[in-house]
């Protein structure tokens, strides 16, 4: 499967590498893939991000393909993870996929136990700089 086009901000990338250089490569198996992701990333003003792109910050409403199960994340920092599972740290390796991918986008997302699911990014519900924050 062809990995889909993704765009973030100058904003986001800041950050994100700043995030990368302080973690230690030990306590993040995927630093690589992430700086893989931010490495082919189009990188655009925050004005400019389209209102349907995943930014950090954003609540995603997504779809397994298999059973029309629907469910919603919110894509954080670390430290902003919430015990309550309603969050995905860019740490995680689905958090580090999900980053810059647009409604309509498909994934593999790992499933309990073993194996995947695809699933598709149904609607971002919430969207930062679509609402105006860009300094959040």
């Amino acid at each position: 499967m062809d990995k889909p086009r993704i765009v973030i901000t100058e904003l986001d990338l800041e950050r994100l590498e700043k995030l990368l250089d302080q973690t230690p490569a030990d306590t993040f198996p995927g630093k690589a893939d992430l700086a893989r992701e931010l490495d082919r990333a189009d990188v655009v003003d925050p004005h400019a991000i389209p209102p349907n792109t995943v930014t950090m910050n954003s609540t995603v409403r997504f779809r397994v393909m298999s059973s029309d199960e629907e469910f919603r994340l919110t894509l954080v920092y670390p430290k902003n993870v919430a015990e309550d599972g309603s969050t995905i740290s860019i740490l995680a390796p689905i958090g580090s996929a999900l980053i810059g991918l647009s409604e309509g986008d498909e994934m593999e997302w790992p499933r309990p136990g073993g194996g995947t699911l695809q699933v598709r990014i149904e609607e971002v519900v919430y969207q930062p700089e679509r609402a105006g924050e860009y300094h959040r």
